[in-house]
């Protein structure tokens, strides 16, 4: 098992960057926990308010793309372990606009690789996601299937995963990957179909449904996911990847119908309430039709397993945005 109490978390204060950092300061034999964030739209330090006064946490506001900076962290802060988070990671916001796509996750990915290469003793661990493996209509992706990305959020992905094996290779670099499913869970922000749903149903606005809403997501709590990062980066096998899934398949529309449920019971209101709500739109160009993992691997080599019920998750989901936003 490999001991890691100095960490720099790229993107930690989005939201799966600071669900990780939170489960870190719970959970690890911490020292050290530096969050290097460029604060775009959809980063909130509020996230991080339980550890931002706890004198092993340091927040720096700035790009990935700043090797100097990383450097300078590296070697002031004694760095052992990279966690990288940071990406642009909005499907619908690739489509119209693929550059900042390409610069963050491609460009900033093989930038903090360039770094790593300076300190060969670095464990540098790549999240990344099930959409590199396209869209898949029976059985699951593993580990091994191949790469089909088709969306320009997916292939900036798919990139910044083959540099970082290529890297790995070439320069004898510690490297992990992990791929998830969809992620849920309070901090979300509000652009993603959960919390855009729950949002309408507070407002009482229009709920937009993809095309016939029969597309499949596989989702997994974000605790569960950051727990499964946390096995990986002290248990995982060097130059491995791992398939992190929730084993909760979901058509959008079954989705969206359970969250209408689930909210209408919080309220102490009808479901009939709510279903008018429900709006088909156009499809979006080149939208996958279902994504599906395979976590066998992890399950077996590391004793990972997701702890959370969907239900029960997708209540306590609802409660907090609720809290929040009401």
């Amino acid at each position: 098992m490999r001991t890691f109490k100095r960490i720099l978390v790229t993107g930690g204060a989005g939201f799966i960057g600071s669900a990780f950092i939170n489960f870190l300061f719970k959970n690890g034999p911490i020292e050290r926990v530096v969050n290097l964030d460029l604060l775009t739209f959809v980063a909130n330090l509020k996230n991080l308010a339980g550890v931002e006064k706890d004198p092993r946490y340091r927040f720096v506001h700035g790009d990935i793309l700043n090797s100097a900076l990383v450097t300078e962290l590296i070697e002031t802060e004694q760095i052992e372990a990279i966690v990288h988070f940071a990406a642009e990671s909005h499907v619908d916001r690739s489509i119209e606009d693929p550059l900042p796509f390409y610069r963050t996750n491609v460009e900033g990915t093989i930038a903090l690789l360039e770094v790593v290469r300076e300190f060969p003793h670095i464990h540098f661990h790549h999240v990344s996601t099930d959409e590199v493996f396209g869209s898949i209509e029976e059985g699951v992706f593993t580990e091994d299937s191949p790469y089909r990305p088709n969306s320009p959020y997916a292939a900036s992905k798919a990139a910044s995963d083959h540099f970082v094996r290529a890297y790995a290779m070439t320069y004898d670099l510690l490297v992990t990957i992990s791929h998830s499913s969809n992620n849920y869970g309070p901090s979300q922000y509000r652009e993603k179909f959960i919390p855009r749903m729950i949002y309408g149903l507070l407002r009482q606005e229009p709920l937009p449904v993809y095309g016939d809403g029969v597309n499949v997501r596989d989702w997994i709590h974000v605790d569960d996911h950051v727990e499964a990062i946390w096995k990986i980066l002290r248990l995982g096998k060097i130059g491995e990847a791992y398939n992190v899934g929730g084993k909760n398949e979901l058509r959008n529309i079954d989705l969206l119908h359970q969250l209408i449920e689930c909210f209408a019971k919080v309220e102490g209101q009808s479901t009939q309430k709510y279903l008018p709500l429900i709006t088909y739109v156009k499809d979006r160009p080149g939208h996958d039709l279902r994504y599906a993992l395979s976590s066998g691997k992890i399950e077996r080599e590391l004793g990972w397993r997701p702890a959370h019920q969907f239900d029960q998750g997708l209540e306590n989901t609802i409660q907090w945005y609720r809290h929040v936003w009401k």
